[in-house]
């Protein structure tokens, strides 16, 4: 799925809820750890109990990885339940040049066939290359994050100039097409956000922070949409560890219809 075609679901369904699939084995019910694939059981149940109240789902990849391989077999084997009308992205962060990078866009592009990959653009637009020439591909490209931390490089500001994460929103926008870029942009920023939106008014966001975070879907919406909606809202564990018990499907099911409905009464 391109973005055009993500663009097009979320005016169909008045949905742009994506919900981030983070399984922490940790945190999954007991009752499910004692399964050979717990994360897998997990995922597909999720999957199952929200395919209707969103339109697309996000796998941060730490949590798949920190198991070693029978983590990324269950990675692989998540990807496959996925509905085929699912934005679906991998949230792997990656940030890195030449052979490297092609390797990573090959393994991510190729191999799992996800729709976009988030990617951290800080050691240069030539890491971006190698993941642009998938031109189906979506390039999701770090701008202003959620974290605290990003006050630390994001926000700092040489003399004279703007911030180091609008410099560096710019540089990326000049350097992929618009139709296959995103950025990431916090919902954490409040009326930041507004001032983002001013200077790339026809861009896509995904944006994470609301939930758990403690970012605000009516802030995000009120500064960050445009016509054409605009944003993609991640929802992660507020949804995914809605509860920990065995009722864990009826709670993200219930959270994630609460978030959907709440789009719809915005078109």
């Amino acid at each position: 799925m391109t973005l055009s075609d993500l663009k097009k679901e979320i005016r169909i369904n008045q949905n742009f809820l994506c919900v981030g699939l983070d399984s922490d084995l940790n945190r999954i019910p007991a009752h499910l750890r004692k399964k050979k694939y717990p994360i897998l059981e997990f995922n597909k149940s999720i999957i199952e109990a929200t395919k209707n109240h969103c339109v697309a789902y996000k796998l941060n990849t730490a949590f798949y990885e920190s198991s070693g391989s029978v983590g990324w077999e269950q990675l692989e084997a998540t990807l496959e339940h996925i509905p085929d009308d699912k934005f679906v992205i991998a949230d792997a962060k990656r940030g890195d040049i030449g052979n490297t990078a092609k390797h990573y866009a090959r393994a991510f592009f190729e191999r799992l066939n996800v729709d976009a990959l988030t990617l951290n653009p800080y050691m240069g637009m030539d890491t971006l290359e190698p993941y642009a020439e998938y031109t189906d591909k979506t390039l999701i490209v770090l701008g202003l994050t959620s974290n605290a931390g990003s006050e630390d490089i994001e926000q700092l500001c040489a003399a004279n100039k703007s911030p180091v994460y609008l410099q560096t929103m710019h540089r990326t926008a000049e350097t992929v097409p618009q139709k296959r870029l995103m950025f990431v942009v916090g919902a954490t920023h409040g009326t930041m956000m507004k001032g983002i939106r001013d200077q790339f008014p026809d861009h896509f966001f995904l944006v994470p922070g609301v939930g758990a975070q403690g970012g605000s879907a009516d802030e995000v919406y009120d500064h960050l949409s445009n016509e054409e909606t605009g944003i993609l809202i991640n929802s992660s564990r507020s949804i995914i560890f809605a509860s920990e018990g065995e009722d864990f499907t009826v709670a993200a099911e219930k959270k994630a219809r609460e978030l959907s409905g709440w789009m719809a009464s915005r078109f």
